[in-house]
């Protein structure tokens, strides 16, 4: 009772500072999901208006709301938005749909008032005439002509005119192809199903994505009802238009580097106040010594070997296919010559391949980490464990197979009406037919179930409920739960309300919550080790999470600036997205912290090759995420940049460089733990690091970001439609730096091959298990607090 009241006080004082972190980071959560939530209705009763009717000024129809919601499903159906963009969102081999129908249709107008008024095209007037026709168009234009009340909306004469131009010109490119990437004859006349398969637009399908193209064009130039600036806040950037960067882009731009400064001063007081940083568990000179012939291993574990070795297979399949990407911009319609390479797999379909293997390859070295982590937690492996890692398995390679068939099949137009549910959504990032996607949430909560009875009596022991383990576990549940939100979008769901939710997954799902996993798992990672303490880790932990999801929620509004959205997204997402990069500087002392351990640990010290993959990780961290995310994600970068090669030069620094980087991390220790360590060689796993990152820096500032600087400055000097047309990627200087792509690329094919090899032969070398189910384990009990 005396050394109970001795301690007391301690004790309590610990628990007041535990408490306290733990209120601020839920209060962090509540505070910003509620922000994001209420902005995404804000959104949702701001959006574009979609007319029941659109007509001329003699009162007759020219095209309706199933049309436009007819062209959505058209454009989503072939996977063009793997191929160009619409409102700047997709990818960047085609045109952006938007700003080129923006064009067409300013030009239709042009001509018919010069007509008009002078009796010849807009091309032939003088200097001060076509001043004259510029600034009538321009105001006749961004007129809102939209009745609210009766849900229709009246075009100009003029304007019906430059519908017409769009018809024509795209009735020309689907029929015979852009003469670029797009092959001919892509799109067929069939029905449509627009809105949850409830109804079917009847008619042309290229008519119909010709009026979705121009509805788009039409809320890029139309003044918002009651406002000074278009729906997507004067987004494409277009003279002839009367598009210009608003004020709000300048001033948030300003504003969130000054914030950004600020900010930067508090949270290093804090974070030096407060020491919340690792803590190492070893005194200097006695750096815990690590014998794997003494680690346990289980069934379960062992049996993620398989795991691991398809994760590398896939890796490679996904890289090969980015470098049949990269040759399509060199030569768009054939492989070296190959035609029907291309006719198999055009750009837009190896692209989304590109993706969703980038996606399957990463969760799953992820998803088996969880599963030989989870019987280290726990202290035991329950029974059956093997066989439903087993299942789960069979079930990632069953999704992976039959996704890449119903998108194929989806994207050429041979699933009919069904193409929803078994292809291709038409979604950038979230491709899977929506079949596909049930599947894989089923596979994360089998996967989930699967942590859950590895880590349950680690959760009952844990008294604390904020404590690592319990940390560990709610991360592990977000991962299934936040990918709920793809349910959310339906063929007939708006464009702009369909995109706040294709971002929740993109950034909250891809960009948060797999963060906050990687930071929780390697925080239990070095306290499994014995490298750090567990209070200072549980700590940092706290620290960092709350400045990831404070920052990282509400900076998803970066997307939101120019695709339809309220202005107040300008706001928010550039003081927010600014803050982002602040737990991404933090994180290089994290990676310095490693690497001291890593020294300290001698010839010896087992888990190298992890470690050399963790440092990388926190490089790409600051470089891909920090740095040239900070540089396209202020409102005035973006306003120009916004869908060029910029944004895949910090896509790609930051997917492989982060999430990829870190999934070969994960994969590393896992397989440490489960190989014969005799077979074991670092030598390759180091030349492997070396060359992945040697090929990446390579991609990133020898290629992609010298290219993304000329696009933004074609779109300054010429307009937005000009940097994404097909003559600037054939500028000789760019097909020059597009071509000598290839040389970093193979470097980065060759480090891929190697780990591939790597993986390979350490399937033939697993270790035996050492444990039967229900044995207890000789490992560290992490539910025990610290004094």
């Amino acid at each position: 009772m005396e050394l109970q009241r001795a301690t007391s006080p301690q004790q309590a004082v610990k628990a007041n500072k535990n408490a306290l972190l733990k209120s601020v980071l839920i209060i962090t959560i509540l505070l910003s999901f509620t922000v994001l939530l209420g902005g995404g209705y804000w959104i949702f009763k701001e959006q574009a208006p979609r007319p029941l009717e659109v007509t001329n000024e003699n009162g007759e129809v020219l095209f309706t709301k199933a049309s436009i919601m007819g062209g959505q499903a058209v454009f989503q159906k072939y996977g063009l938005m793997d191929y160009g963009t619409v409102l700047g969102h997709g990818s960047y081999m085609g045109p952006d749909y938007t700003a080129e129908s923006l064009k067409i249709y300013t030009e239709g107008m042009q001509d018919f008032k010069a007509n008009e008024k002078y009796g010849k095209d807009y091309a032939s007037l003088s200097a001060d005439e076509k001043t004259i026709i510029k600034n009538n168009v321009i105001k006749e234009m961004r007129k809102n002509r939209y009745d609210s009340r009766k849900d229709t909306m009246r075009l100009t004469n003029a304007q019906a005119f430059g519908l017409e131009k769009v018809r024509a010109y795209y009735k020309e490119v689907f029929t015979k192809g852009d003469g670029w990437g797009l092959k001919a004859n892509l799109i067929k006349e069939k029905d449509m199903p627009t809105k949850d398969r409830a109804y079917v637009a009847k008619g042309d399908q290229i008519k119909q994505i010709s009026d979705f193209f121009f509805w788009t064009a039409w809320l890029s130039s139309t003044v918002r009802q009651g406002d000074t600036i278009t729906y997507t806040n004067n987004w494409p950037y277009y003279e002839d238009a009367g598009n210009h960067l608003s004020f709000s882009a300048v001033w948030w731009s300003g504003a969130s580097v000054t914030i950004l400064i600020l900010m930067i001063g508090v949270i290093l007081y804090l974070f030096y106040r407060y020491q919340f940083g690792m803590q190492e568990a070893y005194k200097e000179g006695k750096f815990p010594q690590i014998d794997l012939r003494k680690m346990p291993v289980t069934s379960s574990q062992v049996k993620t070997g398989k795991y691991f070795t398809i994760v590398s297979v896939l890796f490679f399949v996904q890289c090969m296919f980015g470098a049949l990407l990269a040759h399509y911009y060199i030569e768009p319609d054939s492989f070296f010559g190959i035609k029907w390479i291309h006719d198999i797999l055009p750009f837009n379909i190896t692209k989304g391949y590109h993706l969703q293997l980038a996606i399957f390859w990463i969760a799953t070295a992820w998803l088996g980490m969880g599963i030989y982590v989870a019987p280290l937690v726990g202290g035991y492996e329950p029974k059956k464990q093997g066989l439903l890692v087993d299942i789960l398995f069979w079930a990632l390679v069953v999704l992976v197979g039959g996704s890449m068939v119903g998108e194929w099949l989806g994207a050429n137009g041979k699933l009919g009406n069904q193409w929803f549910l078994f292809g291709h959504t038409g979604w950038e990032y979230i491709e899977l037919g929506r079949i596909w996607q049930l599947i894989l949430i089923v596979g994360m909560l089998i996967w989930l179930f699967i942590v859950f009875r590895g880590v349950k009596a680690g959760l009952k022991r844990e008294t604390d409920k904020g404590g690592l383990i319990h940390l560990l576990f709610y991360s592990a549940i977000a991962v299934p739960a936040f990918y709920i939100f793809a349910l959310f979008i339906n063929p007939g769901t708006s464009f702009t309300f369909a995109d706040y939710w294709r971002w929740w997954i993109i950034h909250l799902w891809v960009e948060g919550i797999f963060e906050v996993f990687a930071v929780v798992v390697i925080g239990f990672l070095m306290v499994q080790l014995g490298l750090v303490t567990k209070k200072s880790t549980v700590r940092q932990l706290y620290f960092q999470l709350f400045l990831l999801l404070g920052s990282g929620v509400i900076g998803i509004g970066h997307h939101y600036y120019y695709n339809g959205s309220a202005e107040v997204w300008l706001g928010l997402g550039a003081v927010f997205s600014a803050l982002e990069v602040i737990p991404l500087t933090l994180l290089i002392l994290e990676a310095y912290e490693q690497y001291k351990m890593m020294r300290d640990g001698g010839v010896n010290f087992p888990y190298k090759g992890t470690f050399w993959f963790l440092i990388s990780v926190a490089i790409w961290n600051l470089v891909g995420a920090g740095v040239l995310g900070f540089l396209i994600n202020l409102p005035a970068v973006s306003y120009f940049e916004h869908g060029q090669f910029l944004t895949p030069t910090h896509g790609h620094a930051s997917m492989m460089g982060v999430y990829g980087m870190f999934a070969v991390a994960v994969l590393l220790y896992s397989l440490r733990n489960i190989v014969k360590p005799e077979t074991w060689n670092d030598k390759w796993i180091k030349i492997s690091c070396i060359l992945l990152n040697v090929g990446l820096a390579g991609m990133v500032f020898i290629s992609l970001l010298p290219v993304g600087f000329m696009q933004i400055k074609e779109a300054y000097d010429h307009g937005y439609a000009a940097s994404r047309s097909a003559s600037f990627l054939q500028k000789d200087i760019v097909q020059s730096i597009l071509t000598w792509r290839a040389v970093p690329d193979t470097i980065f094919l060759i480090g891929v091959l190697i780990l591939v090899l790597f993986c390979i032969k350490a399937l033939f070398n697993l270790r035996k298990p050492t444990h039967k189910e229900g044995e207890r384990l000789p490992v560290k009990d992490l539910s025990i607090e610290e004094e």
